[in-house]
């Protein structure tokens, strides 16, 4: 159910072996994240449950899903660019139906996060459903 974007990840991270590799390659994606513009870092799309700063934006475009992220922790902005590949482009009614945990475990995130970042991303995995389903 993951689209092709997080789909390229996963086939990414099947060739990268070793798990300091992965988390390089993770950290490259959230630099290559376009930054979330300042005025969109308020309090109201800021994740709360997160141990560094998160916001997110959510975008709705034709029925379909998409965010904008930001963090202050460049691990953090990684796993928003992961986030963003598996929901960007998803219809509002589907966004729900995907498992966001079996998904990230395919990349072996969930045995290599920390439990603060586990409990972080489950905020922003809460965060983009509730957004998705307030907007179906």
């Amino acid at each position: 159910m993951a689209t092709p974007a997080f789909e390229e990840i996963a086939e990414t991270f099947d060739f990268l072996d070793d798990w300091e590799d992965r988390y390089r390659h993770v950290i490259e994606l959230g630099k290559a994240m376009p930054p979330l513009d300042d005025s969109f870092k308020v309090p109201a799309l800021k994740v709360q449950g997160c141990a560094s700063q998160v916001w997110l934006r959510p975008m709705i475009d034709a029925g379909k899903f998409d965010f904008q992220g930001e963090s202050d922790a460049m691990i953090v902005r990684g796993l928003i660019a992961v986030l963003h590949a598996l929901y960007s482009g998803v219809p509002l009614a589907e966004v729900g139906k995907i498992d966001a945990s079996a998904e990230l475990g395919r990349l072996g995130l969930n045995e290599h996060l920390s439990s603060q970042r586990s409990n972080g991303v489950r905020a922003m995995v809460q965060r983009i459903r509730e957004e998705a389903a307030s907007r179906a």
